[in-house]
Order: C-alpha cells, then sequence, then structure tokens
C-alpha cells in the first residue's frame, strides 16, 4: 500500500475537554478517530479522519466469533515548551505488522500509517494534557469486519485508531507493587500467539489476574507454559531483575511480548555501560537469589507505567521481600531518564521521540 491522500471530516460540535485531575485510563476520548479499510479487491483503502463515533457492524462480522484482531498502544506528550512528542512510533507499527503476519491479517504500511497518526494527532492537539504525568494514550487496531462464520482468514479488516487522554500512573509516587507468581494458568506456550498483541491474549489473562487481585497483588508474573518454571512476563509488562549488579530479563523467546519499553531500556542501560543478559531465568534461582541477598531489584516495563518497581513477589504461598520493599536506583534512574526523553526535559541521543509541527 502506497500512501494514499488522507481524507479529514471535522467534528461540528467538539467534546468539553475532561479535567486531567479526574483523567482515568481508557475512559474519554478525543473528537476524532482514524479509519482505514481493506478488501481482497482494493487492499488497504480510504484513509481517513472523522468525528469519533460509534461502529455500524453485521452481527456476523468475524471479530465476535473469532477474535482476529490485533492492536498497539503508544502515547503522546506535551514538553514544558508545548510541543507535542511521539516516542518511537515506528517501532510500534513495526510491531503491529508483526502481529498482523501472526494473525493472517494483511499488513500496513508503516511510514503511511506514520503520516495518518501525526495528522490525527494535530487535529487533536488540544487533547493532549500538560500537567505532570499525563499524556495522550494512542490506540491502533485492526479488526476482522467480513461477515461470515466461515473458520478462515477474513476478506476484509478496518484499522482504526482512537485517542484518550490519560493522567499520572502514580498519583501519589511510585510505590513497589506486589506480584502473584501464576503457576496453575497459562498465558502462552511456545508456538502460540504470546509474542503478538492480539486480544485473547488479554482476556485470557483474566483468570489469573482474579487469583492475584484475590492475594492482595496488583499484577500476575506469568512462568513458561511447558515446565511452569521459567519466567516470562508481568501482566501488561515485561520484567527485569538486578542480580549481583548485573542486569538479567527473559529472553524473547515467541511467547514474550517484544516490549518498546523494555528495548528502550535495554539500549539505555547498555550505553550507560550496564550488562544486561537476556536468558531463561527459573523461579528456583530468582528465590535463591533473593535468600541470598544478591537479587537486588525487580521491576516491570511498559507504556503505561513506564517503569514499575516490584517490592514483593508471592509463589506457591509464600510472600518474598524484594529490596526492603523500596524502589531501587536503576529502577529510579531509568523512569527519570525515560519520562525525561519522552516530554522532552532531558537530551534524547538516541533519536527516540519525533516532534509533531503543530
Amino acid at each position: 500500500m502506497v500512501q494514499q491522500t488522507l481524507e479529514v471530516v471535522k467534528a461540528t460540535e467538539l467534546k468539553e475537554k475532561p479535567d486531567p485531575a479526574t483523567l482515568k485510563f481508557g475512559r474519554q476520548f478525543s473528537d476524532h478517530m482514524f479509519m482505514m479499510d481493506y478488501s481482497a479487491v482494493d487492499g488497504w483503502h480510504q484513509p481517513r479522519v472523522v468525528p469519533y463515533q460509534p461502529l455500524e457492524l453485521d452481527p456476523s462480522a468475524m471479530v465476535f466469533h473469532y477474535g482476529q484482531s490485533v492492536f498497539e498502544g503508544l502515547k503522546a506528550y506535551r514538553s514544558a515548551d508545548g510541543n507535542i512528542l511521539l516516542f518511537r512510533p515506528e517501532e510500534n507499527f513495526r510491531r503491529l505488522n508483526e502481529s498482523c503476519d501472526r494473525l493472517c491479517i494483511p499488513q500496513v504500511n508503516e511510514e503511511a500509517m506514520l503520516e495518518y497518526l501525526k495528522e490525527l494527532v494535530k487535529l487533536d492537539k488540544d487533547w493532549v494534557p500538560s500537567e505532570v504525568g499525563t499524556s495522550l494514550y494512542i490506540r491502533p487496531f485492526i479488526i476482522s469486519t467480513e461477515p461470515t462464520l466461515d473458520v478462515s482468514p477474513a476478506r476484509a479488516y478496518t484499522l482504526m485508531i482512537i485517542l484518550s487522554p490519560v493522567g499520572s500512573f502514580y498519583k501519589g509516587g511510585i510505590d513497589p507493587v506486589g506480584i502473584f507468581v501464576e503457576d496453575e494458568y497459562t498465558r502462552s506456550a511456545p508456538g502460540g500467539t504470546g509474542y503478538a498483541k492480539t486480544a485473547g491474549n488479554y482476556s485470557g489473562a483474566y483468570k489469573a489476574q482474579e487469583r492475584a487481585s484475590t492475594h492482595g497483588k496488583a499484577q500476575v508474573l506469568w512462568l513458561d507454559g511447558v515446565e511452569k518454571k521459567y519466567i516470562e512476563e508481568v501482566g501488561s509488562m515485561n520484567v527485569f531483575f538486578k542480580i549481583n549488579g548485573e542486569i538479567h530479563t527473559p529472553a524473547l523467546s515467541g511467547s514474550i511480548l517484544d516490549g518498546i519499553t523494555r528495548k528502550s531500556v535495554i539500549e539505555l542501560l547498555e550505553s550507560n555501560g550496564m550488562n544486561v543478559r537476556q536468558r531463561q531465568i527459573s523461579m528456583d534461582e530468582l528465590i535463591a537469589a533473593n535468600e541470598a541477598g544478591s537479587l537486588q531489584e525487580v521491576f516491570g516495563t511498559g507504556t503505561a507505567a513506564v517503569i514499575s518497581p516490584v517490592g514483593r513477589l508471592e509463589y506457591k504461598g509464600q510472600d518474598y521481600v524484594i529490596n526492603g520493599s523500596e524502589m531501587g536506583e536503576t529502577a529510579r534512574w531509568l523512569h527519570e531518564t525515560l519520562v525525561g526523553i519522552q516530554t522532552g526535559e532531558q537530551e534524547d541521543p538516541f533519536g527516540w521521540t519525533i516532534v509533531l509541527e503543530t
């Protein structure tokens, strides 16, 4: 698909902007949305920005029955001088195409999609909040829309991008969270869809999240689907461990999401002279390191929280306290540095941010 002319239909009535102090994740949406359709005859076509609105779909649209859908998540930030910054959006469209390939969805033109996204954010620029910790969450997604119950890849799709202002992930400061290690349910297995951002991966995790909540824990730490022994990822985050001054993280194995924040953290650490080992890590090894006093930090990485320190791990009925349940120096430095780059408060030596000309 080459880049096509973008049609823009502006909303005749604009919504009232929400109070930044009361923003909750994914509850309020901007005035406009992006849409583009796919057919077997025309390919991806008719890119357009239209007023935010409900969809009209046939009850037999395949997405309702077989879940053939993919999505992404990224953010736009307002810098102190009023500019709008996007953080590594090209990585999101690269990963979107990887998910499309796994779900048998036609891939998109990444360069064209980036330009369409820029125009959408420019149009709704007033929805990018300026308060500390706030941002505009961006959700691109593709659904299969062909009206049939045939069990095969659809021949019609719609791609959309919606925008939602979100508040600070940490309302009262960064407090380390408790994590429940799931050893009964499985999120993914080799050969599965674990590395793709597809809807079923997340709804399939609800039962384990319920278990974590009943144990007073905020997130689930998933183990491998074969031996229930090796660490994979935490809920909506990748996970890192600092052991004897060295950083360790589970290697991408096909059942772990290739996180963009994960990638950025690895590049930041290595540029600062720290060694990062991507490898297989077992719970037994982690517990032994904690009991020996060599497990210094545990933290998650993801778009929502950026860096989320972990203070407690519950495994097989026993709680293990990490670093006195305090945020470690590495996690703190990573959070300050990444957020600083994302918001333009710190220099971006990597060329990760894109400044929108508004």
